[in-house]
């Protein structure tokens, strides 16, 4: 069990979803607000949102006991962080208020105290403008909702210690989750991937292609669907380095720029690195491993599908 004392500061919605998973994990977790008021209102929401998740069997049965044992409100930011091994910043993503917030958390934690901020967007560098001994700062990037999502971005800016990094990953471990560390960049990887997604989509409906119904149905049932056990890279060295190159060939009929072929996939296929079937590709998976590969594709695939079966739809369209 941990015996870290954490600050968030921030306890909406995600700042609330963090300060869960962190206090269900065994660190004694403040959340802190504009006032003690609203601290106090999102620590009992936090409380009744457990118990909801326990009677829907999306916590474990202890939930609440161990989130009630190891989850306090702070009368205020100062006092979250006074005593904090480790603080995540999770306020608007505006770099006002994260400048603002960043500043009081500086002035008011102990000088060893790593701070992480959940910030979706903004770069970790021009964040760290704010922070007193930048070097124990980073991205700590969560996801909605926090307490489901496994993965979270790990951003650090070019001052930011080792050390630093390898304590948020012990953290983010003991919680069950898996991270990814990750260079500070505009979009970093999380949104840059999503939003890429969502342009493209955007740009058939607006072409009259499809609808959005249509999309949606064709991205989680087909390529979608591969995305809880494989990657990108993954995907595309199962299915053939020199089969993606064709299929970007003949993209470019129509969008020659757009659908440029990557440098590193003319690089790999010209040098006969096909991905599985030639044992090497952007993963390098060796070819005699590739009947065990497919044998835990399948077995994927067909769980994947039997748990959406007894999920059944999303209810996202209108009751009959």
């Amino acid at each position: 069990m941990s015996t870290r004392t954490i600050a968030v500061v921030g306890s909406g919605y995600m700042g609330g979803g963090i300060a869960q998973v962190l206090a269900l994990a065994g660190s004694k977790v403040l959340i802190a607000d504009i006032s003690e008021e609203i601290a106090k209102k999102n620590y009992d929401r936090l409380i009744e949102e457990a118990k909801q998740f326990v009677a829907d069997e999306l916590f474990p049965a202890d939930a609440v006991e161990r989130i009630e044992a190891n989850l306090s409100p702070a009368a205020s930011i100062e006092e979250a962080v006074a005593d904090a091994d480790f603080i995540e910043e999770a306020v608007p993503e505006k770099i006002e208020i994260k400048h603002d917030t960043l500043r009081r958390i500086s002035a008011a934690a102990r000088p060893d105290a790593i701070i992480g901020s959940n910030t979706s967007t903004i770069l970790i560098g021009s964040l760290a403008e704010a922070v007193t001994n930048p070097e124990r700062f980073l991205g700590v990037h969560f996801s909605n909702p926090a307490p489901f999502i496994p993965g979270v971005e790990l951003i650090p800016h070019e001052g930011t210690d080792e050390s630093a990094i390898e304590t948020v990953e012990q953290i983010v471990a003991e919680t069950g989750k898996e991270t990814a560390r990750v260079k500070d960049s505009t979009g970093f990887v999380l949104n840059r991937l999503q939003y890429a997604l969502f342009h493209e989509a955007t740009q058939i409906v607006e072409e009259g292609i499809a609808t959005p119904e249509d999309i949606d149905t064709i991205v989680r049932t087909t390529f979608g669907f591969r995305l809880p056990a494989f990657g990108p890279f993954a995907i595309a060295d199962m299915a053939g380095l020199d089969v993606y190159s064709f299929c970007y060939a003949s993209l470019q009929t129509r969008w020659p720029e757009r659908f440029a072929t990557p440098e590193s996939l003319k690089e790999l296929v010209d040098a006969g690195k096909f991905g599985t079937k030639s044992g090497a590709g952007y993963l390098d998976v060796p070819a005699d491993r590739t009947p065990e590969l497919v044998a835990y594709r399948n077995k994927a695939y067909v769980a994947i599908k039997k748990l959406m079966d007894e999920l059944g739809p999303a209810p996202i369209h209108p009751a009959n």
